[in-house]
Parts: structure tokens; C-alpha cells; sequence
């Protein structure tokens, strides 16, 4: 986690359409995740549980559903729709309808005049995955009532199709492409020295980039702040974590790796650009909460994988004999990397 270390952290279709809120908690408790320690996994799943069910303005609809009715993410109405009757209501008596639906153009006349639903203002950005969801939902639900023979499909097949465009959905955007390939990186040397040399500029690189951050703890911590306790000052201070891992990333790139650390430092670059994006996502919760959602799915397994790369890192320094003085450059380096050497016995080498 990094507080302590350099860098270490979606009701119904009612009547006609259909049930998302309880669709994606099952999806997030079935998929959740399995395997980081246990107080992480629990402080990430109940983040996923919080940002799938936050109403913000208590209107009955969870807000990044709000957002697929064309509610602003940010309205404090409970009435949007002015019915007379809350937001949640009026989606559970089918009297509005998601925004991709409610867009579609319509021949009004025989002579194809078109128009688009005036009562459902624009909701989120072009291209949010909330948006991306919301069209691929109706495309689905196109296709699934006309194999239902025109008939209205039920609560269990809506709920069926809500849970297979999430995971549509998950697989497009996990995992993400690797930023850079073993041909790509700069192999040269081994030994001692080039050992030495790489771990006082990797130092380097490290410290620049963590001290041109804002934060003060992990970005999970700050998601915390954001979704629990409405803490927006919170956001900036993901972006510039977001930011601080892309740049360790593209500078440990540029240094020349000694063979020995290859596989090693280039899973550590990919690992870490893919954090970055993660944590990017995490600070768009307020404006995409799905992306936020989804990212929160792969947290874990970039969280799983630091502490094996840095053992990794660690072994082979350990395996070559190097101990540097505190002070020394890239002493920082290799005690951090060292925190999370696994022994041949496989207990941590660290309490």
C-alpha cells in the first residue's frame, strides 16, 4: 500500500424494462474479490457495495442508475421527471426509460418525420462505460424480445441480459494491454555493479515521482473518502497517485535493466501503468461510477502482484550479495523491495 511504501493499493424493467440495482450486487458479490488479504478485500468489496447502491439524493434510484434515466449525476430532485412521485417510483411503475432507449429516433408521420423523447434530457458523457452499458443493454434486449417472439421479456430474462452485458462489459476492459514488451525495454549488463547502478536510479526515478504527488495515503483510501463520505477534495488527490504511477512507469522504462532483473522490472513498469489506469478510473466515480465499479475488479489483482514483483526484485539482489548502507544510493530502493522477500521456506522475510 503506498501510505506506508513508495507505491503500494451498477430495480426493475418494472412494468416494461428492467432490474439493474439488485442484477449488479449479485454480480458484484458473485465476482467480487477473492484473493488480496483480507482487510483490503474487505475494505474493496464494500467500496463496490457502496458505489452500487449510493442515492445520493435519496430518491429511490442508486445514482449511476439515475444517470442510464437521464438523471445529472449531480441532481438533488427526487422528483426529476416532476410526476409526482419519486425518481425510484417512477422507474418501478415503467414511466420512464433508460436514456439509450428513450434517444432512439421514432417516425412520427408517414412522412418519417423523426423526434427523441423531450422529457429525458441528456445524461452521462458520450462514451462513459454507464453509457456504453445503457446502449449495450437495449441492443441486447433488442435482439432477445424479437427471439421471444415480440413478447415482453420477464424479470428473469432482463435480469439474465443485465448480468451478460456486465460481463460483456468487464471483458472488454480487463485486463488492460501491457504498456511495454521484453522488446521494448533496454536489456544490458549484469552483475554487481549494474545491479547497483540500476537500483540508485530506479531510486530515483521513485522518489521524484512520489514527491510530486498530493497524497498522503493509498488511492483506496482516498476512494474511501469520495464514496463514503462525500469527500470531493479527495479526487485530486487520486489523479495525482493516477499520475504518479503512469510517470514511475515511462522513467523506469527509459533505464537500461540488468538481465537479471528483466522479467522482474517489466512486469513491475506494466504492472505499475496499469494501476495508474485503475486509479484514474477511481477518481471518475462521481461522473462514470461504472468504470469506477469495474476497476475496483481489477484492483485486487494489480494489488496481488507488487509485493511478488518486488520479492522477485528483492531475491535477486539477496542472491547476488547486496546490502547497502542506509543513505546509500539505492539503499531506499532495495530495503522497500526487501520488505517483501519471501524466503526458500516461503514465510515473508519481514514481519
Amino acid at each position: 500500500m503506498m501510505g506506508g511504501n513508495i507505491f503500494l493499493h451498477w430495480r426493475a424493467l418494472a412494468a416494461t424494462l428492467f432490474s439493474v440495482v439488485l442484477v449488479v450486487g449479485a454480480y458484484l458479490l458473485a465476482r467480487g474479490i477473492d484473493s488480496p488479504p483480507s482487510a483490503q478485500a474487505s475494505t474493496e468489496s464494500a467500496l463496490l457495495q457502496a458505489i452500487a447502491t449510493k442515492d445520493s439524493n435519496s430518491d429511490g434510484l442508486p445514482d449511476w442508475q439515475g444517470v442510464l434515466y437521464g438523471i445529472p449525476i449531480n441532481s438533488t430532485t427526487t422528483d426529476y421527471f416532476n410526476l409526482g412521485m419519486t425518481n425510484g417510483e417512477a422507474v418501478a411503475r415503467g414511466l420512464v426509460v433508460p436514456k439509450a432507449i428513450a434517444d432512439i429516433t421514432i417516425v412520427t408521420s408517414p412522412s418519417g418525420l423523426e423526434s427523441v423523447d423531450p422529457s429525458l434530457p441528456s445524461a452521462s458523457p458520450e462514451g462513459t462505460l454507464t453509457d456504453v452499458f445503457s446502449k449495450s443493454f437495449f441492443s441486447l434486449y433488442l435482439d432477445a424480445k424479437v427471439a421471444n417472439g415480440g413478447v415482453e421479456l420477464s424479470a428473469s430474462q432482463i435480469n439474465d441480459l443485465a448480468s451478460k452485458t456486465l460481463d460483456s462489459l468487464s471483458s472488454l476492459v480487463t485486463p488492460a494491454p501491457e504498456y511495454k514488451s521484453a522488446a521494448e525495454l533496454t536489456v544490458a549488463g549484469s552483475g554487481v555493479d549494474a545491479l547497483k547502478t540500476f537500483a540508485a536510479q530506479a531510486e530515483a526515478i521513485i522518489v521524484k515521482n512520489k514527491k510530486a504527488t498530493t497524497a498522503t495515503k493509498s488511492e483506496i483510501l482516498y476512494l474511501q473518502d469520495v464514496v463514503e463520505r462525500g469527500d470531493v477534495s479527495a479526487l485530486p488527490h487520486l489523479v495525482s497517485i493516477a499520475k504518479m504511477y503512469r510517470d514511475t512507469a515511462v522513467g523506469l522504462a527509459t533505464l537500461s535493466i540488468p538481465t537479471e532483473l528483466a522479467s522482474h522490472t517489466r512486469a513491475l513498469i506494466n504492472t505499475l501503468m496499469r494501476t495508474s489506469g485503475i486509479t484514474s478510473d477511481f477518481a471518475r466515480v462521481k461522473n462514470d461510477p461504472l468504470a469506477t465499479i469495474l476497476a475496483l475488479e481489477q484492483y485486487g489483482n494489480s494489488e496481488e502482484a507488487l509485493p511478488k514483483i518486488f520479492s522477485a526484485l528483492s531475491g535477486v539482489y539477496a542472491a547476488a550479495g547486496i546490502t547497502l548502507p542506509v543513505g546509500t544510493p539505492g539503499a531506499l530502493f532495495l530495503n522497500t523491495v526487501s520488505q517483501y522477500r519471501v524466503s526458500t521456506t516461503g514465510g515473508s522475510q519481514t514481519p
